[in-house]
């Protein structure tokens, strides 16, 4: 795995700084039943790291005392660490909006087959990865089997009333592309894949969100051993919207790490860059301290955020 810092760390990316806080982005940990190309955390099926019961009671805390609006809870799968649903179940009764971005697949490993009814019964927005309605694109990013398992998990949602015309039940479907280049326009993708998956599955969902591809982690090392890292910077320089700064989810979000660490974005976390400077800062620190107005911590990367139609944890900015 090349290290991918000293290759972004020198930026021409103009300075931002942050606005109202609503947003906590929580990290459960990098263990997953998946080990996907495009992973920017290099999540896997060997990773151990995990939140733990008291960082994620102080998580509870600072929800609370900051009438946090929304709680996104990432992975690797985050439903696999043991104090998911006490989270989710706490994180409800404060009134928070609550997301989860869920691989699929996860809700057919050993322990989880009840997963999907529990985010149904406590409302749970489920953003859920499939990079492809073709079965042989997604395979071959993300594994034999993964396909026919994922749509076995939509189709269990759809039942409980996920993505239903008829229900408030939320769920949005993430596409990444597979290689070096940037997301086709959501508006159109999100077209095509209601179209194919009605008709050649009949499974539904609310919305389609692409993200760009981060050049960090496994994605970015992999650039960097076939020679493409330069080329797909160049891409994304060419690529960006100064409009889009308005929009960048890092304004109104903070990302904490496993650990409890705060960062600006999910992405700043995996380049180990803390948010306001260089010094590490603890969630706890935060409970007597307002981040409104503080500047954000950029690299290169940021151009991935910003290119063509702009991309964020909540899909393309325009």
């Amino acid at each position: 795995m090349h290290a991918m810092m000293p290759l972004l760390e020198t930026t021409d990316f103009p300075s931002i700084r942050r606005g109202k806080l609503d947003t906590l982005q929580i990290n459960l940990g990098y263990k997953c039943n998946q080990a996907c190309f495009h992973c920017h955390v290099n999540a896997g099926p060997n990773r151990t790291e995990a939140m733990d019961a008291d960082t994620i009671q102080l998580v509870l805390e600072y929800i609370a005392k900051n009438n946090i609006t929304t709680l996104d809870i990432t992975g690797g799968a985050p439903e696999l660490n043991p104090d998911f649903r006490h989270l989710v179940t706490e994180a409800v009764r404060l009134n928070t909006k609550v997301m989860d971005r869920c691989n699929l697949t996860v809700l057919e490993e050993p322990g989880q087959e009840d997963t999907a009814a529990f985010l149904a019964e406590h409302r749970v927005e489920i953003v859920a990865s499939l990079p492809c309605y073709l079965e042989d694109n997604v395979d071959s990013q993300r594994g034999d089997g993964v396909f026919q398992a994922s749509l076995r998990a939509l189709q269990k949602l759809n039942k409980l009333g996920y993505g239903t015309p008829d229900s408030d039940l939320m769920l949005n479907l993430v596409y990444n592309p597979v290689g070096p280049y940037l997301p086709p326009s959501q508006t159109q993708l999100e077209e095509d894949y209601k179209r194919e998956l009605k008709a050649r599955y009949d499974i539904q969902f609310n919305n389609l969100f692409t993200i760009t591809n981060m050049p960090i982690a496994r994605f970015g090392s992999t650039l960097v051993s076939k020679g493409q890292f330069a080329e797909y910077m160049q891409l994304l320089k060419q690529a960006y919207r100064p409009d889009n700064l308005a929009g960048v989810m890092c304004r109104s979000l903070i990302s904490i790490d496993y650990r409890g660490y705060v960062y600006d974005c999910d992405f700043n976390q995996m380049l180990n860059m803390p948010v306001s400077g260089d010094k590490p800062v603890h969630l706890r620190e935060l409970l007597k301290r307002n981040l409104q107005g503080a500047p954000i911590a950029i690299a290169d990367h940021c151009y991935g955020c910003t290119a063509g139609q702009g991309s964020s944890c909540g899909g393309a900015l325009d």
